[in-house]
């Protein structure tokens, strides 16, 4: 698997921009990825340091439409912490 296919998206929500003042970054990754693959494309991808990786399954979610039922896809997150002396990540453009 390529390092650039790992990552997938980064997760923005409430509580993954809170954990960012804590050197924390939530991104979408690859179901077949592994905390080894997703530290090696972080620090290739951002050049930076990374502390740990915590990866979580999220299971697919029962959503109805009208008649129409079905799934949501499942996903796996990957939360990741970079070391103090790391450089911030850039996840939008300062313009």
């Amino acid at each position: 698997m390529n390092l650039l296919d790992v990552i997938k998206r980064p997760v923005i929500t409430e509580k993954s921009m809170n954990a960012m003042e804590a050197n924390k970054y939530t991104f979408e990754v690859d179901t077949r990825a592994n905390k080894t693959l997703v530290k090696q494309a972080v620090e290739a991808a951002f050049d930076v340091k990374v502390k740990e990786v915590n990866i979580v399954n999220v299971r697919p979610k029962f959503k109805r439409m009208g008649k129409y039922a079905g799934y949501t896809n499942k996903r796996r997150k990957a939360i990741v912490t970079l070391t103090k002396d790391s450089k911030a990540i850039e996840l939008f453009g300062a313009e």
